[in-house]
């Protein structure tokens, strides 16, 4: 890869690593952010997840609208949304009304730019390497996630950072991000043909969309809120839990990455699936199993362990973005695709935190993760239908 296009994923791979500053904070920040300044009960959490996930809906939408622009520059507009809802929790979020309005601008800002990482970064790989040059692309995003992690970690034990001040920085991390890829040139990664697209041959990835929905949305709410609610953990906690999975991410990304390109998608997303069966059935029975045998001390540990975990699995769907690429009928479905999968997630994401937060009320916290290992037994059903790695027709070339 030379001259324009070397520099533009030079300049892709520094600005998705500012976006790791950005991922860091929210992580590190935002679920002691929501508990220490608004007192939310679970079902107030819950609610809150319609705002915050309905941008993760509109997505196939908003790169309708977007669609002149191209995958560039919709992914540095995406970049100035999330800077734009940076600052307005960081100013502008004094009550709990006017934070889900700056919430629903961040948000709209992740989730319009998932689509696009995915979709510029295959356009910037050689071929037979999607998987490859995702896993770089990650990695050094990962990277930069550590480094704002361990940052965080010590300076909020020691030092009390306000969220003001992490948010504007968040901020700045987004705005920066959305200046280095403008600086990529215009028509790199351009989509031309349909604006929106939906076709029976990419029923699998739909139906692994929705079920990624559901599976992540039970973690992003109440993995985290078992730490912060059950085991009272604070923003040290979870900084420090993200630079272990930071560290570890360096190395798994990009070995994800080398499964993708040496055995296939189906291979990786069926063993994504069978390690998620352990991990929601071990924050459902953990606590007490352990008590039982006398080991209630290290109970902590264990869950911590079980989020690192499942933290790092996220980074599996990137094997969902290459699959959709290999199967594609042209090169021009590949985006519109990618957007359609993230509204159908979403579509389910926003509703499992009202089925999971009345659970969690009426029968306890860990039915919410025995129905997550349910989902994840039907993810691993569904990875069967997956056309194996040696039948895809575009094994060999990034399209």
């Amino acid at each position: 890869m030379w001259g324009l296009e070397k520099r533009d994923f030079i300049l892709f791979l520094l600005a998705s690593a500012v976006i790791g500053v950005t991922q860091s904070i929210d992580i590190s920040f935002f679920n002691n952010f929501l508990s220490d300044n608004y007192h939310l009960t679970i079902s107030q959490r819950t609610f809150l997840e319609i705002p915050r996930e309905f941008p993760g809906f509109a997505v196939v939408f908003m790169t309708g609208l977007l669609f002149a622009f191209g995958d560039v520059r919709t992914a540095a507009i995406a970049n100035l949304l999330g800077g734009l809802g940076s600052l307005g929790l960081a100013f502008w979020s004094p009550e709990y009304l006017p934070m889900i309005g700056w919430l629903t601008v961040y948000s709209m800002g992740q989730h319009l730019f998932m689509p696009m990482a995915n979709s510029i970064g295959m356009n910037l790989a050689s071929e037979g390497q999607m998987g490859k040059r995702l896993g770089q692309i990650n990695s050094v995003n990962t990277a930069v996630f550590l480094a704002t992690s361990l940052a965080t970690a010590l300076l909020f034990r020691y030092i009390k950072i306000d969220y003001h001040l992490a948010f504007s920085i968040s901020a700045g991390a987004f705005f920066l991000s959305a200046v280095l890829i403008l600086m990529m040139k215009p028509h790199s990664g351009k989509r031309i043909g349909k604006r929106f697209v939906l076709r029976k041959e990419y029923k699998v990835f739909y139906g692994l969309s929705i079920l990624f929905g559901a599976r992540k949305q039970i973690f992003i709410t109440f993995g985290p809120w078992v730490l912060i609610k059950v085991f009272s953990q604070d923003v040290a906690t979870f900084a420090i839990l993200s630079f272990i999975i930071a560290g570890l991410g360096i190395f798994f990304k990009p070995f994800i990455g080398y499964l993708i390109d040496s055995v296939g998608e189906r291979f990786v997303l069926a063993g994504e699936s069978v390690s998620l069966i352990f991990v929601c059935l071990g924050y459902a029975f953990t606590e007490g199993l352990l008590e039982t045998m006398g080991l209630g001390k290290i109970t902590l540990y264990v869950v911590c362990g079980l989020f690192v975990l499942d933290q790092m699995l996220v980074s599996v769907s990137m094997a969902r973005a290459t699959y959709v690429k290999r199967i594609a009928l042209n090169s021009e479905d590949v985006s519109p695709t990618l957007s359609m999968g993230i509204t159908l997630d979403h579509i389910v994401s926003m509703f499992v935190p009202f089925l999971g937060g009345f659970i969690w009320t009426v029968l306890g916290y860990e039915y919410v993760f025995v129905i997550g290992a349910a989902i994840a037994a039907l993810n691993l059903l569904l990875t069967t239908r997956m056309k194996p790695f040696s039948q895809l027709p575009n094994k060999d070339s990034a399209v």
